[in-house]
């Protein structure tokens, strides 16, 4: 979250300050466990047992293929979402997607870490971000009982990347811009440059900018192509001479 800084006459802001973070990570939970990983030089991908690789689905055939690799950045605990907090019934929860869920929590973590009440500023506050492709939409148009239930409006809502700035800005009565940002590999990195342009221009008072990737389910691996992006070992090694590609991961910032 930033805000712009002014000149001290009131009149022009000179620059952005960043007010307040939260984030999720493969093995931190939060930005103090994400730094401490950083610092000592922590590997936060997962590499998966044959166990693990059944009971997420994955064919046998595809973990015998030479070309796979059973690894993958792991985010904990995205089954679990405080509902009632966000003014969801349970069934609304569990029809969305957890990159929505997180990224709510994610939001008003951030504004508690910034120390602003959305509902006692008196600026707007804008929101700038986007999300990976929706894979948990599938599992939940499976259920046959579950969309009729709901209708498939609101699993829409739930579930598609242009609503995931406007359901925070409902939810937190936020008067500013909101927009969804889908840049690809970009997207997080965009939309902050999108908020500070935002702030700057006085779209805007206090900007919420970042992304939400969340893949399900979760810990089933890759496989490798020559010449792609993938690392052929499931090992990330950026800045090293012996970097030979990424590993996918889930995250929230």
């Amino acid at each position: 979250m930033s805000d712009s800084v002014g000149s001290g006459n009131g009149e022009f802001p000179e620059g952005i300050a960043i007010v307040g973070m939260s984030g999720r990570f493969p093995g931190a939970r939060n930005l103090d466990e994400f730094w401490r990983n950083l610092r000592d030089g922590v590997e936060s991908v997962s590499f998966f047992s044959d166990e693990q690789l059944k009971a997420a689905g994955l064919d046998p055939a595809v973990r015998r293929d030479p070309a796979y690799v059973g690894a993958g950045g792991v985010l904990e605990d995205i089954d679990l979402f405080d509902a009632s907090f966000f003014g969801f019934n349970p069934r609304e929860a569990e029809a969305m997607d957890p990159q929505q869920r997180l990224f709510l929590e994610c939001a008003w973590e951030t504004l508690e870490n910034a120390g602003y009440d959305p509902a006692k500023y008196p600026g707007s506050i804008g929101v700038y971000a986007g999300t990976g492709f929706s894979t948990y939409f599938f599992n939940v148009y499976q259920n046959a009982e579950l969309v009729k239930l709901l209708g498939g409006h609101q699993i829409m809502i739930g579930n598609d990347k242009d609503h995931l700035t406007t359901h925070v800005s409902y939810k937190f009565n936020l008067r500013g811009p909101s927009m969804t940002v889908q840049t690809a590999c970009s997207t997080s990195l965009v939309a902050v440059c999108v908020a500070c342009r935002s702030l700057l221009d006085y779209q805007c008072d206090m900007a919420l900018a970042g992304g939400s990737s969340v893949a399900v389910p979760q810990g089933r691996g890759y496989s490798y192509h020559e010449g792609g992006i993938a690392s052929p070992d499931g090992h990330c090694r950026p800045f090293d001479a012996a970097a030979r590609g990424t590993v996918a991961g889930n995250g929230v910032g």
